[in-house]
């Protein structure tokens, strides 16, 4: 059946169509194309991140090579300021939160409709650990793309819930109220992961690096630099002069870096430079994970299959529909 013949059966919907301005036809039309190329993406994105987990091999953190892997293991908290969600109070690895007001409007035909605004919304940054059987591994969170099973929704009166969501979950006391609070944890347990993997360089080994820096920041303030050191002052450091420069600035190093909160492990999980080559974080197994992500392109595909329908109707109402 073609286009025409399908136009046929819904008089109103051409009646509709050709009754809009070209303002609004033009305007509907960029709104169809811009979803279904958006459905056409997510199939791409979908079947990209399921080929990337099925085809990437799972290493050992004892073992693992420099560059893009996955890991499998343990989710743990590092030692120090725990990471708690905002508006639940829960100990966590990484956290998502979103508070929404309720705002009412009317249309320009007097019909009252309301929406949700955002007031407040945050992410974690916090650092925490992956473990196997073989080594531990920090995690660096930023950026990632996080896939979680904990999540709670509910309502309220205040612009900051004063407590978790409701004990008992009955559907009244979670839907009253002009306020919407969302919050999104990973837990502690098992994580998967599939990131960039580096061994961070021994502290030791970028002293020297460290002493250079402070170094040539120094001699940017010539005055300052001839101040401290010159002692003969005539107007340049010679080698004994240097070398006291130098000691001091090992000393500011050492200062420095006594301030610095230490990380006792060395490996390092965090975003790719490259966009091809994403950052996830998931509470799921890879199994599930890579099922879900080819539901999701199924279901994009039918998106863009609608899509594409919709648009060709639309745009025969408009123009070849014989009228």
């Amino acid at each position: 059946m073609d286009a025409e013949s399908l136009l046929l059966r819904f008089p109103e919907f051409v009646a509709e169509v050709r009754g809009l301005s070209p303002e609004g036809f033009w305007f509907i039309l960029a709104l169809l194309v811009v979803a279904t190329s958006a459905a056409f993406y997510f199939i791409w994105r979908s079947l990209h991140r399921a080929r990337l987990i099925e085809d990437t091999p799972t290493a050992r953190i004892r073992s693992a090579h420099q560059g893009y892997l996955e890991l499998e293991g343990d989710g743990r908290l590092l030692d120090g300021p725990p990471i708690v969600g905002p508006l639940t109070g829960t100990h966590c690895l990484w956290y998502r939160y979103q508070i929404e007001h309720r705002e009412s409007h009317r249309d320009s035909r007097g019909h009252s409709h309301s929406s949700w605004r955002t007031i407040q919304s945050g992410v974690s940054d916090g650092l925490f650990l992956i473990e196997d059987e073989t080594g531990r591994c920090i995690v660096d969170p930023d950026g990632a793309e996080v896939i979680v099973e904990e999540k709670d929704v509910w309502y309220g009166y205040a612009g900051f819930p004063r407590g978790g969501p409701p004990v008992t979950k009955s559907w009244f006391r979670l839907s009253g109220g002009d306020y919407r609070y969302t919050e999104e944890r990973l837990m502690p347990g098992p994580v998967y992961a599939l990131g960039w993997f580096n061994t961070v360089r021994n502290a030791a080994s970028d002293m020297s690096a460290d002493v250079s820096a402070v170094l040539r920041e120094w001699k940017a303030d010539q005055t300052g630099v001839l101040a401290r050191f010159d002692r003969n002052g005539d107007g340049k450091l010679d080698t004994n002069e240097w070398d006291a420069a130098r000691a001091a600035a090992l000393q500011e190093v050492m200062k420095l870096r006594s301030q610095r909160p230490a990380l006792p492990f060395s490996n390092l999980l965090s975003r790719s430079t490259s966009d091809r080559q994403p950052f996830l974080l998931s509470a799921i197994p890879q199994q599930v994970l890579t099922a879900r992500y080819r539901r999701h392109a199924l279901i994009a595909l039918v998106l863009t299959f609608v899509g594409v329908v919709a648009t060709v109707l639309y745009v025969t109402a408009r123009f070849d529909f014989p009228g």
